[in-house]
């Protein structure tokens, strides 16, 4: 989980720069004492000196300049472990302290039928949100194995898209209406596993982070030129600061304190999605959101329209349905 980086190349830079440093003693010397009996025929040897220590001089800056920036990559990623612990930490003790308790409470009082069947409910929530962690972490080990030719293919995303979005509005006890999708019939080319990663993680967040009060979530699909689709994830939560817009993909960066967070995560969402959508040979940026607050995600993948879109079929009423009207999306 963890970069795991080698000692040889900070230890060989700091080798480096003592043996020029120790040059740069050593020349200086000798060019003091040519200079004190410098003669014009020594001149030239004077110049050739002073021509080496400058250049050895300029050496050593750069490598005073790379080891200070190797020096704040091992802090920040110092710093990243550090809240990646602690959310791990929170993740794994919150839901074995709350099945626990209930277990206990189960164990030593009766209690009656709905008290359990509320008992069971919560215990399976606490075992969704571990199994959930696990597979976070799990995804992120795997993205070290490189994807097989022979895994690609045109995948269609309408119903990939609305399945998964029944999946997550289901996990997390939320209205299907919650959920808007706006779909073109579209064919992406990429592994379904990587596919499915990215848009379950994308959709997952947007209800997670969306408004308490009045949750919405808009996903969108769209040619953008005619060999590339275009998949918007809105929601109509506090939205990720510009500043941190750029920083939100490395590994175990989440918004925040972990010590004061009200949502459950690991830091690892979007570090997954990112390298899979550049592994599928994609791009994703983050914009406003469509709906006047919250985020926007744009995931760029390799596609092309659907040859002969499938007419769908009779959805019934509040249920997710393909195309749905717009909600207060700005032109």
């Amino acid at each position: 989980m963890f970069e795991r980086r080698s000692l040889r190349w900070p230890i060989t830079l700091g080798v480096v720069m003592i043996v020029l440093v120790v040059l740069l003693i050593v020349g200086w010397v000798l060019i003091t004492a040519f200079g004190a009996t410098t003669a014009g025929s020594r001149a030239g040897i004077y110049w050739a000196l002073l021509s080496i220590g400058a250049t050895l001089l300029a050496f050593v800056l750069v490598g005073v300049v790379m080891y200070l920036t190797l020096t704040i990559k091992a802090i920040n990623l110092s710093r990243r472990q550090s809240n990646f612990i602690d959310s791990v930490t929170h993740e794994l003790k919150s839901p074995i302290a709350s099945l626990k308790l209930y277990l206990q409470t189960l164990n030593r009082r009766q209690v009656s039928p709905a008290e359990q069947e509320n008992f069971y409910r919560y215990m399976l929530e606490d075992v969704e949100r571990l199994d959930t962690l696990i597979n976070h972490l799990l995804d992120a080990a795997r993205l070290e194995k490189p994807t097989l030719q022979t895994e690609v293919e045109d995948i269609e995303l309408t119903s990939t898209i609305r399945s998964i979005s029944e999946q997550v509005a289901l996990k997390h006890r939320a209205p299907l209406d919650v959920i808007q999708l706006q779909m073109t019939p579209v064919l992406v080319t990429a592994t379904r596993v990587d596919l499915d990663l990215i848009l379950r993680n994308l959709i997952d967040n947007a209800v997670k982070y969306a408004s308490d009060s009045d949750p919405q979530v808009l996903v969108s699909t769209a040619m953008e030129g005619d060999s590339r689709v275009l998949i918007r994830v809105s929601d109509n939560g506090r939205g990720i600061p510009q500043p941190l817009r750029r920083k939100i993909f490395a590994r175990f960066v989440r918004v925040g304190s972990e010590l004061e967070r009200d949502k459950p995560g690991t830091g690892l969402g979007l570090y997954i999605v990112r390298t899979l959508v550049v592994r599928c040979g994609g791009r994703i940026r983050i914009r406003d959101g469509l709906m006047g607050s919250g985020t926007t995600f744009e995931v760029v993948l390799p596609g092309q329209l659907l040859p002969d879109p499938p007419k769908d079929a009779s959805v019934k009423e509040g249920a997710i349905t393909a195309a749905t009207p717009e909600i207060g999306v700005k032109s």
